[in-house]
This record gives C-alpha cells, structure tokens and sequence, in this order.
C-alpha cells in the first residue's frame, strides 16, 4: 500500500447524503463520502460523485444539491443510499422525505444544506459539483457525533469504484 493509501484509511470523513431532482423530475439521491467546504465568502461546497452512480447521471440534468449530515444513529440511511443503486430501485420509497428547494428530495429529520450547481469538474471516476450553498437548510443535530467513514466501511456500495 501506497501512503497515500494508508494515511486516507486513516483518517474519518463525514458521510453525507446528497439528493436531486432532474429538470424532467426525476429524483435521485447516493451516499457520498468525497465532499469539503471550499470557499467561506460567499459559501461553496465541493461534492463529488462517481459517474458510475445513477445519482449522477440525475444531476446532470439537474441544478441543484441537498447535502444531508448523516450522524452516528443514520447507519440505516447510509445503508439504504449506499448498498442500493438508483438503476435498481426507488431509494425513496419507505424513506420519510419533503420537497426542498426546487422540489429536491429533503429527508426528514437530518439536517441539510442546499447548493445551486456553479460548475462540474472531471476527477477521474468522479465529477466535482461546485455549489453555491443556498440560506435554506435545517441545523437542529449539529451537536451529534457524525456517521465517519470509518463506520460504513462494511457497506457493499451499490456500484464498484
């Protein structure tokens, strides 16, 4: 192993759900575990989906994000948007969720932010969605330990990488 390799496995990053909403209204939505804060004026957030995943196929066609702070107790929703695939099945069904801004997915009871899409960016198997992080979004579990990396390493990903 490469140590690139070992200090990633290393480190714990926060795990996210991130949804949308195609311009013909179809929703989608993944487990994500690339995804950082990259501006603080004006606020932009960088995600990253792997083109493999139906979630991005959506978001291609969409321009906006809903990131989700999945914490210690969202093990379940970790499963359910990482372990299925979009291709397969509807991830929304039997899963509590309002429209958001622009109608995308919101689920109920995490908290969230939303981003309009500025630019995507090629990285290899993934493609970086730069947002402009909107004032919408929900901040009540801030305080709660997230869900890291390190927990859902034995998630089989719907997708290979």
């Amino acid at each position: 192993m490469s140590a690139f390799e070992v200090l990633l496995g290393s480190m714990h990053f926060p795990m996210l759900v991130v949804t949308t909403r195609s311009s013909a209204g179809e929703t989608s939505g993944c487990l994500v575990g690339f995804a950082t804060q990259c501006s603080i004026d004006p606020a932009h957030f960088l995600v990253c989906l792997s083109k493999k995943n139906h979630t991005y196929e959506v978001a291609k066609r969409a321009d906006l994000l809903v990131v989700h702070a999945l914490r210690d107790h969202d093990k379940d929703l970790a499963r359910r948007f990482g372990e299925e695939t979009g291709d397969e099945i509807d991830k929304f069904a039997g899963v509590d969720w309002t429209p958001g801004p622009g109608r995308v997915p919101v689920l109920t009871g995490i908290d969230w932010f939303a981003g309009r899409i500025q630019q995507r960016f090629d990285c290899g198997d993934h493609v970086a969605h730069l947002l402009a992080v909107l004032p919408e979004g929900r901040a009540v579990n801030a305080e709660d330990d997230q869900l890291e990396s390190s927990a859902v390493r034995d998630l089989d990903a719907g997708h290979d990488a």
